[in-house]
């Protein structure tokens, strides 16, 4: 099979998908310039501080930043802050008290939350360990939100709902704004004193709204995915309603200090710069995705979502349905990435994660999942998790390389 020739063609097909993602990138430019321009951002802001942070303004006027891109009333965006699960893990332990229940509505959430929540057993500082219930419903069969098993589960001890944007490692879609919107509303009349907690990884500028705009009353990130524009080197964020920003804030410090002190790094030029960069980038790696799906369905493999689809996060997920071909496919995409092209992915146990994972990432930041990556556990029906991708031209170029080494396996 000429592998060439079939990209010009795929390019061909997703040519109107791809302006799509650009009417969407256009406003969520906008967006992010007019917060800007509103916080007044000077090059004043754009250098570091040390210490305490006395007095920081750059700080300040970021997280103002952040408010106004995520028309939300507060933000706290530290560089402390080393991922997208300690982001969240902010916000339970911030919010949360012993005997109160977290509910989860969409199942298991993802994989790295299941010690922070002690679902594997007494884990050593988990919520269970503090006293705090854990509940999930389950997805319908479709994959749809069962509305009367919310109803069923929500309960006064109810402190939060949480819910996910991203698919995580599971076969289904992802969460739309507007699916969120409808399962916000529907839970607040239920339990209006519910905290609504949104995981959003992979999510930001993906849609023209953010959770935020649905009715979240948290939301929690990682600077090396979205919001970082490929330029943060770590960090994360969470905004959300002032009284539970605060809250999170008291848990990353300490009650007292909350978000008021915290010296910005060396970096802090990057943070600003690739959020303003952010709406072009998640255009880009949504770009490459949408070329991936095409390519690997044309090849006859199962994609979800599909390339026209209407999406809601960065992951594409291709069922390659063996271990070999996962390996293969990860060594592909290897080979075509700009560091650690040598390297051999292999599996292996991961942190957080039940079953051995394999991965590709050759990026600029370690585990920085806006730059090109894939991974995946070894487990039925033996899905890769393609995320990420600063320019179409690379994914373009990694993609084919992935498919001559998976084509190669399937021999």
């Amino acid at each position: 099979m000429n592998l060439d020739a079939l990209a010009e063609e795929v390019e061909e097909d997703v040519r109107p998908v791809y302006r799509r993602i650009e009417e969407t990138a256009l406003k969520n430019q906008g967006r992010v310039l007019e917060s800007f321009r509103k916080a007044k951002v000077s090059d004043f802001h754009l250098k570091g501080s040390t210490g305490y942070g006395y007095g920081d303004e750059g700080r300040r006027v970021l997280e103002e930043v952040y408010a106004g891109v995520f028309r939300t009333e507060s933000a706290l965006v530290r560089g402390q802050i080393i991922s997208g699960t300690h982001a969240i893990a902010l916000c339970l332990y911030g919010i949360l008290r012993p005997g109160n229940e977290i509910l989860a509505v969409q199942g298991t959430p993802y994989d790295t939350l299941a010690e922070t929540i002690g679902l594997k057993g007494k884990t050593p500082g988990s919520l269970l360990d503090f006293g705090i219930h854990y509940r999930q419903v389950e997805l319908l069969p479709d994959g749809s939100i069962d509305w009367n098993g919310i109803k069923s589960a929500v309960n006064d001890d109810t402190r939060m709902v949480f819910l996910q944007r991203s698919c995580g490692y599971r076969w289904r879609r992802s969460l739309t704004i507007n699916q969120m919107r409808e399962a916000i509303r529907f839970i607040k009349e239920i339990h209006p004193p519910v905290v609504i907690m949104v995981d959003n990884c992979y999510g930001e500028f993906v849609e023209a709204e953010e959770p935020t705009d649905a009715g979240a009353d948290l939301v929690a990130g990682s600077l090396i995915k979205n919001p970082g524009g490929g330029l943060a080197p770590t960090g994360g964020y969470v905004v959300g309603r002032n009284r539970f920003v605060e809250m999170a804030a008291s848990r990353w410090s300490a009650p007292g200090i909350a978000g008021e002190l915290g010296p910005s790094p060396d970096c802090q030029r990057l943070f600003f710069q690739g959020l303003f960069m952010a709406p072009h980038i998640v255009s880009e790696a949504l770009k490459g995705a949408v070329f991936a799906a095409r390519f690997f369905s044309r090849l006859g493999f199962v994609v979800l979502p599909a390339y026209d689809a209407e999406r809601t996060d960065l992951v594409q997920a291709i069922r390659l349905e063996s271990p070999g071909m996962m390996i293969a496919f990860c060594y592909g995409l290897q080979k075509a990435s700009p560091v650690n092209s040598f390297f051999i992915p292999e599996p292996g146990k991961v942190p957080g994660y039940e079953d051995p994972v394999v991965m590709s990432s050759g990026n600029f930041v370690q585990g920085a999942s806006l730059e090109l990556s894939a991974d995946g556990p070894l487990r039925p029906p033996y899905v890769i998790y393609l995320q990420g991708g600063l320019s179409r031209e690379h994914v373009k170029l990694a993609i084919l390389s992935a498919a001559k080494e998976v084509l190669k396996t399937a021999k």
